[in-house]
């Protein structure tokens, strides 16, 4: 494992400091505000914390209520609210200076068989001769302003190769559809809750900005104010986060200021592990140019 992935997961395990009361630390990612995966696998790890490990998360529903400060550290409380004989729901509350940042519930569930289908893979080159985000954002670096260019060039825990790069500098109008593969770089151990939590944290990378796609803009111009406004996801599966997943991506509606994306989640062998959706603030403002 590298040393920005354990990291990552020393971020997510959290601190417990009272029953049913944990803290975790922030990452500064060089966006306006927290970035909202961090909030969604921290919650995530802060429910399962209050479950024996056979009952595994296999949905979550959250809203970013105000944004967070990667300055500072958040507090999760978690609400116990119901632990049923297959089924337990959780719900949490993170707090940043007193007041409510996002608020979440989680249902859990032992596992059953019963009937199966899913959806159908999209047919995508694979990832293996595809150059990561990182990489293609080093050929730009010299158009970034310093700032940027610093938190833009880190290394990254999570290691994303979409399949049809779109010059985020020189954005053009294309089907808001996009596919990118993603995993994390390095081997992780054999913790189930562990791996949710990680695709939790990545499942908001580029989410929203699918719906950019058809209007010619980007997150990189500076006049675009983007913020997550809920974040749902549903695990179908149990996933591995060290081996390559693919990130299907569509944007069905934009207006109103807002953005609504949805994606399906699969892993190399076809599988449909997860499916996400989420709604997102989309402002042109002329103030911040």
């Amino acid at each position: 494992m590298s040393q920005i992935l354990q990291a990552l997961v020393d971020l997510l395990t959290l601190e417990p400091i009272e029953e049913n009361l944990f803290r975790g630390n922030s990452q500064d990612l060089g966006f306006r505000q927290l970035f909202g995966g961090q909030v969604l696998g921290q919650a995530l790890s802060a429910a399962s914390q209050t479950l024996e490990p056979e009952r595994q998360v296999h949905s979550l529903h959250g809203y970013f209520l105000r944004p967070g400060d990667a300055g500072l550290p958040v507090v999760y409380l978690v609400d116990r609210v119901r632990d049923g004989g297959s089924f337990s729901t959780r719900r949490v509350t993170a707090v940043q200076k007193g007041k409510t940042i996002f608020t979440c519930s989680a249902s859990f569930q032992t596992f059953e068989e019963g009937f199966e289908h899913q959806l159908q893979m999209p047919d995508v080159v694979g990832p293996e001769d595809l150059p990561s985000e990182l990489e293609l954002a080093g050929q730009l670096s010299h158009l970034l302003p310093e700032p940027m260019r610093e938190k833009i060039l880190l290394p990254k825990p999570v290691e994303i190769r979409p399949v049809i790069f779109q010059n985020p500098l020189d954005p053009k109008p294309m089907e808001p559809i996009r596919h990118a593969w993603f995993r994390a770089d390095g081997m992780l151990p054999d913790d189930p809750a562990l791996h949710k939590y990680l695709l939790a944290y990545a499942s908001d990378f580029g989410f929203i900005g699918t719906a950019m796609l058809p209007h010619g803009v980007s997150v990189w111009q500076r006049s675009m104010q983007l913020a997550s406004l809920d974040h749902a996801i549903w695990f179908h599966r149990e996933v591995r986060m060290d081996e390559w997943l693919l990130y299907s991506m569509d944007s069905p509606w934009a207006g109103n200021g807002r953005g609504f994306a949805r994606g399906s989640i699969f892993n190399q062998a076809g599988q449909l592990v997860a499916s996400v959706a989420q709604e997102g603030l989309m402002r042109k403002r002329d103030d911040w140019a």
